[in-house]
């Protein structure tokens, strides 16, 4: 509510995890590097806010997870000349920082709101940040020459593009995920944040080079 009266269009991935670790008095380590964004105690949570046209009826969401980098992590020039061995690379790069987290936190997990357009709808879950067992998955390439990561029913669960490395997992939507709704709060103006601080031109310097 307090962003949308500011003016702001949307919400990043920064402002979810400041908003989690004020709501449960944790700390917001806002790192680039690692899985844990959010800690309390042992606990770790990664956080990801998706945006979706309904939030409500939206059962599968992408959550992007960072970049998994078979090139510099197992010298792997040309992605698709084996895209089996590239897909079981980038795994074992998410694995290995599963790991690392696990060896700092006792439960480490990841906190997903998902929410709408407008900002006013929203669905938040959790889950397990879980390893994943490589052989348990094939991999193919799409038309866009990005790696699709499928499991043994064909359900697409990953996805990993060359260009940049970024690597995303696909989540359902629990049943029992939280959905609620924001009423439309007014918006504060900026001519009356700018009277509001006695604000001149007087504030304004410009320097000679």
């Amino acid at each position: 509510m307090y962003l949308i009266y500011i003016g702001r269009k949307d919400i990043s991935g920064n402002d979810w995890g400041d908003a989690f670790a004020d709501a449960i008095k944790g700390t917001h380590l806002d790192s680039p590097v690692g899985i844990a964004d959010v800690v309390l105690d042992k606990n770790c949570w990664s956080m990801k806010t998706v945006k979706v046209k309904d939030p409500f009826s939206c059962s599968n969401v992408r959550l992007i997870s960072g970049r998994c980098s078979p090139d510099y992590s197992y010298g792997i020039t040309d992605p698709h000349e084996d895209v089996q061995k590239t897909g079981e690379a980038v795994l074992n790069i998410w694995n290995e920082r599963v790991n690392i987290a696990t060896d700092h936190y006792s439960r480490v997990r990841t906190s997903v709101l998902v929410r709408s357009y407008d900002l006013l709808s929203y669905s938040l879950f959790e889950e397990e940040t879980t390893r994943y067992r490589t052989t348990d998955y094939h991999w193919t390439v799409n038309k866009n020459g990005n790696l699709l990561g499928l499991d043994h029913n064909d359900r697409v669960c990953f996805t990993w593009q060359p260009h940049g490395s970024q690597f995303t997992i696909h989540t359902e939507v629990p049943e029992e995920a939280v959905k609620f709704s924001l009423r439309q709060p007014p918006t504060i103006k900026k001519e009356d944040v700018l009277k509001g601080i006695n604000f001149d031109e007087s504030w304004i310097t410009i320097l000679d080079k």
